[in-house]
């Protein structure tokens, strides 16, 4: 029978391994819900810093400069993008998009893992840069589905809603060049939620976890 010192003497915690901050980058066509399902991971998750993305696009209703996106002037957006400010940006509908390096040097200067939400296009410029990120695409469950979305939302005029349906058709495509693939159907944001939490805790669970550079920050 052991003696109870040895009990002791074997009681110290497991050492499990110290991982860097990860990046998670979360994509998807226009429309898909990928605000609503990070929403919904935020309470779930409050430890991950959330990015911020700027924007050149006008605030639509209940909208808040700094909760929802930094909302800038075409001239401020060059600026930043001109100074290197922006960890990657693009154009798309004809509005410009950027993760500002500010949002990740914050984060990682408090041990903070990050979450990055952009385009396809995005997502595939952080992979190169950070071949590391972890990337997680948000689809619809069919494009009937993505179409309704859009009518229900009345934000397009109908030319850029038929535009819209045809880029998602593409980058839907694109889908296996991401880890994670969550299917955001209709009427089930919560399981979708579920599944991206399952995603973190099972990152944060690696034997041999990532070791993120975040040089080009």
């Amino acid at each position: 029978m052991l003696q109870m010192r040895n009990f002791e003497e074997h009681s110290a915690p497991i050492e499990l391994p110290k991982a860097s901050p990860l990046i998670f980058v979360v994509s998807g066509p226009s429309g898909v819900g990928k605000d609503s399902v990070v929403d919904q991971l935020k309470p779930r998750r409050p430890e991950i810093h959330y990015t911020i993305t700027v924007t050149t696009r006008a605030l639509r209703v209940g909208e808040i400069d700094g909760v929802h996106y930094h909302f800038r002037t075409e001239e401020q957006f060059k600026t930043l993008r001109d100074d290197g400010e922006l960890f990657e940006w693009a154009e798309v509908y004809s509005h410009y998009y950027g993760v500002p390096k500010f949002e990740l040097r914050d984060a990682i200067a408090k041990n903070q893992d990050v979450l990055v939400k952009v385009d396809v296009q995005g997502a595939a410029t952080i992979k190169r840069l950070v071949p590391q990120a972890i990337l997680v695409f948000i689809a619809p469950y069919s494009l009937g589905e993505l179409l309704q979305r859009h009518l229900r939302r009345r934000t397009e005029s109908g030319w850029d809603l038929n535009t819209r349906i045809e880029t998602a058709r593409n980058e839907i495509e694109a889908k296996s060049s991401f880890d994670y693939v969550i299917v955001n159907k209709q009427g089930e944001l919560v399981r979708a939620a579920a599944t991206f939490e399952a995603i973190v805790t099972a990152e944060k669970s690696r034997s041999q976890p990532h070791t993120v550079s975040f040089a080009s920050v």
